[in-house]
């Protein structure tokens, strides 16, 4: 344990040892567990503990064994386990570590939570009570599952115990390392005490948090806010910025196991922290970069310390890439493959400052997996005679990421269903329960992929997964299920990555592409063109290529038929051409589809291609089906929109489709208005606001009106990806479609007024009345903020609320022009306004300002009043308004104190005597008034005055 000055230490233990020295010894520790067969459900656990080997030393001798208790999650009877010490160890003078290791079978899957309590802590431990009386206690939480395979827990391969001064910032890391390659996650907890042998804990009584518990003035190490304690939950640091006062600490936290999002263990661990003074200042590591390597390659980091006062260094490395448990030692068995990581210079040698250290790790397939590797570099100081030794830490992950698979080709597979047959290098990491998986998708896109950088989504790029094989298989044939790809026009894009099985988890970057079509036998189709729109005259023309093939080299004649099925995804087909063909000069590779019903209806068609074999006509094959471009048009804020689809086999997506708009006044001319860049389906769409914006066949640029229908037709224009059809650009046109715009727009919100209270004045009519009324008064805008015309408001709807922060509901409407309302019917002044603007539309504005108003709060009472039945001034009444008093008391008290009248009556009317109704003599008397106001709070807070009351009789 070099990260602790061993005369401090020894002080500390000796000075808070000297009466107790028997049953307290423990300073730190934590419980893991691994599983050790794949038959049953047997896991080795294993406690591993810190002794106080100053004061605690007979007690430390004489803790030979311990007592397990595991008991389910849920609650429920508890099992103990003797478990025998397996090991003790100096790590140095003052502190050995010690093992209790032992299997044990748990007889059913389950959550289950093994802790061991043992006497005592040491003694003086300053942020728990009587500490040297304190049993210690760790617990961790197990998920059993046969599915999780050999599971082990988190181990911690730095010591829990550290040592920190007094006003410099604290870290510790735990170099926490899962050998299945599990996330893991960092919380704080608080130390626990158990009784020895039983399952029985509670947290240590009087615990204090380090950062403020002990010192509520602490501040952190720059002095400029409170201090804190915390652990970062990804990373695992554990920070106090900055100790404040000297002594023991002892603190909790717990790493959590995640294993594909489910957690599956949590791991408590109990450290001790020495706090000393004095004026060494700790060391400064710079910040080192994670690192990230294809298996096979080389991972290397420098770490770089100064000592701020040139004390010599020495540093010290953490993490399951060196293979090494807390005391240096090899851990059996390894928690990986080798080669196992090493760091120069070794922790015997110190440097002067600044110090260099070299992390280096020959990586190889083994080590792949999705989780990181993280690895901890501390510097310490080696400062003068009787001062605290300081360290600083830095962490850094490592991964190691899969290489991507390559070599891949494919070529068309001769099975019955049309396919391809894809192959591809040996890959070279073939890790137990890997898959090779492969997606295809349509069209090609090109790009090459790495693990560190980008490993590549297949779902983001378009692909579908269409097959799994082992990790160790070279070949797969796609053909689609048995159902058989499309033949002709059709590029298809493979990629394969490797899927990784748990716990290693995660994939291999994607391959690059492969990308390829199958040949055509058959003509393909090239347009399907709405020429008329009608409801039972409507006109489509259907156009198709020749066969790949001469004439010679199929025996004719032959035959096209043409086939058409109702709607764009349509299945039903009927046949309703048949065109025999020579493939002569002949044009036979157009049909005008007459009598359609255009206007509601989308058309698709497929083609089949006939040939003579032995004297009969026999089908080579079907065309893709190809269908009718269907143009939709809805109003839209300012304009109408636009959108269209047609389900074809040649690619529509990023090319320029062409917009036109009927001619006003040339009924069936109609004007090309824009050409629209589209990209996939989802693009095939244009707001027309009027402007004419392709203007080389002359501007027709008009202002939509919502009383005029304004009719369109939508030219798509598309290829064949396949090289092997070569048939240029594909223009088809949609049916006609008209619509109105409508006016979506918003009208403007209105500016809003309320005629607001003088409370200078309060008395009048309003005041003396139980009932009384708001005034709302607003403008109308001419245009909003960004110099728009407003859309005409034809009426406004008005909102209240008598407390701001409930809901507004509407309680009322205007007609325009009328900007005015009377809020009438209330108590009280006091509540919340806004007001919409709502168009001939229907369309409802944003809400104006909100305007309040309140009551008056004020209270002014007399101090002289004259209750001598003349009828005037014969009672004591507040001189100020009293209609929005929510509660009022009342009390007169004598010269000497003594209570002689109380009144809730908010108008007092107090007439000069006592609440039992004796008279009371000419004097001076004293009041106190406490009052509540009703006002826009739901409580208010109340006012109290105090003053004197003048009675003459």
């Amino acid at each position: 344990m070099r990260n602790l000055t061993l005369r401090i230490l020894l002080l500390w233990l000796c000075i808070c040892s000297a009466y107790y020295s028997y049953a307290t010894h423990v300073r730190a520790g934590e419980i893991t567990a691994s599983r050790i067969s794949d038959r049953d459900l047997t896991y080795r656990l294993t406690l591993t503990t810190y002794h106080d080997e100053i004061g605690g030393r007979m007690a430390s001798e004489g803790q030979n064994d311990v007592t397990f208790c595991i008991r389910p999650f849920n609650g429920g009877a508890g099992t103990t386990l003797l478990v025998e010490r397996t090991g003790r160890a100096p790590i140095n003078v003052a502190t050995t570590i010690n093992t209790f290791s032992k299997p044990f079978t748990f007889s059913s899957p389950g959550v289950y939570v093994i802790s061991v309590g043992i006497e005592n802590r040491n003694d003086g431990v300053v942020n728990m009570s009587n500490s040297v009386n304190t049993p210690f206690y760790v617990e961790t939480v197990l998920v059993i599952n046969a599915s999780l395979g050999l599971n082990r827990t988190p181990v911690m391969l730095n010591p829990p115990l550290d040592s920190a001064r007094t006003g410099q910032k604290f870290c510790h890391n735990p170099a926490a390392f899962d050998a299945d390659g599990d996330s893991l996650s960092y919380r704080l907890s608080i130390p626990k005490q158990g009784t020895p042998g039983t399952c029985i804990n509670r947290n240590v009584n009087g615990y204090r948090d380090p950062a403020l518990g002990v010192d509520p003035d602490a501040k952190n190490e720059l002095q400029n806010a409170p201090a804190t304690f915390t652990i970062d939950p990804i990373t695992g640091d554990l920070c106090w910025d900055a100790p404040a006062r000297t002594g023991i600490y002892n603190v909790a936290f717990i790493i959590e196991e995640w294993r594909d999002g489910v957690k599956i263990g949590e791991v408590v661990r109990d450290m001790q922290i020495v706090v000393a003074d004095g004026p060494n200042r700790r060391p400064l590591l710079d910040p080192i970069a994670n690192v990230c390597v294809e298996a096979g390659q080389v991972a290397s980091q420098t770490a770089r310390a100064t000592d701020p006062d040139n004390n010599r260094l020495i540093f010290s490395a953490y993490g399951g890439v060196f293979n090494l448990d807390p005391q240096g030692k090899p851990i059996s068995p390894p928690l990986i493959a080798t080669d196992y990581a090493t760091f120069t210079p070794s922790v015997s040698q110190s440097q002067a400052s600044p110090a260099v250290g070299t992390f280096r790790w020959l990586t190889n397939c083994s080590h792949v997996r999705e989780a990181p590797y993280d690895v901890v570099i501390k510097v310490e100081d080696l400062p003068g005679r009787n001062q605290i030794q300081l360290a600083s830490l830095e962490s850094f992950a490592i991964r190691v990421v899969a290489p991507r698979p390559s070599g891949l080709t494919a070529t068309p597979s001769t099975g019955a269903a049309a396919g391809f047959t894809l192959t591809w290098t040996s890959y070279r990491c073939q890790l137990p329960g890997a898959q090779m998986v492969i997606y295809r998708k349509e069209g090609c896109s090109g790009g090459t992929f790495s693990g560190c950088t980008n490993p590549g989504d297949p779902l983001a790029l378009g692909y579908t997964e269409v097959g799994r094989v082992p990790v160790n298989a070279t070949t797969f044939t796609d053909d689609n299920n048995g159902l058989g790809l499309r033949r002709g026009g059709v590029q298809y894009s493979y990629r394969i990555r490797v899927a990784y099985a748990l716990p290693q988890g995660g994939f291999s970057p994607l391959s690059d592409e492969t990308c390829l079509d199958l040949p055509a036998q058959t003509p393909v189709l090239t347009n399907v063109t709405v020429d008329t729109t009608s409801t039972n005259r409507g006109v489509i023309t259907v156009k198709w290529t020749r066969p790949p093939f001469k004439a010679s080299d199929v025996p004719g004649p032959y035959q096209y038929r043409l086939s058409r099925a109702t709607g764009l995804n349509g299945t039903d087909f009927t046949l309703i051409a048949t065109i025999n063909s020579n493939l002569d000069a002949t044009v036979d590779t157009i049909y005008v589809d007459r009598n359609l019903n255009t206007v509601q209806n989308g058309y698709r068609y497929r083609l089949e291609f006939f040939h003579t074999l032995n004297g009969t006509l026999t089908s080579l094959g079907v065309t893709e089906a190809a269908s009718s471009v269907r143009l939709s048009v809805a109003p839209a804020n300012q304009g109408l929109r636009l959108n269209w689809q047609a389900v074809v086999p040649w690619r529509n997506e990023n090319q320029r489709h062409r917009v036109y708009r009927e001619v006003r006044n040339r009924p069936g001319t109609f004007n090309l208005i824009a050409e629209v860049s589209v990209q996939s389906a989802s693009t095939f769409t244009y707001t027309d606001d009027g402007t004419d914006r392709f203007t080389a066949d002359g501007t027709h640029t008009i202002k939509l009106s919502t009383d005029s229908t304004y009719c369109y037709r939508v030219e798509t224009v598309g290829t064949y990806d396949s090289p092997r059809i070569r048939v240029g650009q594909l223009y088809n046109f949609s049916q006609i479609v008209c619509a109105a715009p409508a006016d979506s727009t918003k009208p403007c919100p209105p500016v809003l007024t309320i005629d607001a209270l003088n409370c200078d004045n309060p008395t009048g009519l309003e005041c003396a009345s139980s009932v009384v009324n708001n005034t709302l008064n607003w403008t109308y805008p001419v245009s909003n903020a960004n110099n728009q015309e407003c859309a005409p408001a034809v009426s406004y709807n008005v909102y209240f609320t008598r407390y701001p922060e409930d809901p507004f509901t509407k309680i009322g409407q205007t007609t325009a022009p009328t900007t005015t309302f009377r809020h009438t019917g209330l108590d009280s002044y006091a509540g919340c306004y806004y007001v919409t603007a709502v168009s001939r539309f229907g369309t409802e504005s944003a809400k104006s300002n909100t305007v309040c108003n309140d009551n008056c709060t004020s209270l002014r009472l007399p101090n002289v009043f004259t209750p001598n039945g003349d009828g005037k001034n014969d009672l004591f009444t507040p001189l100020s308004c009293t209609a929005f008093i929510e509660t009022m008391t009342f009390v007169v008290y004598n010269r000497w104190g003594t209570k002689i009248f109380e009144s809730n009556n908010p108008n007092i009317n107090w007439d000069g005597k006592t609440s039992d109704g004796q008279d009371l003599p000419s004097g001076t008397y004293y009041y106190q008034v406490t009052v509540t106001f009703k006002t826009l709070q739901k409580t208010s807070e109340p006012l109290t005055l105090k003053g004197w009351i003048q009675l003459i009789k």
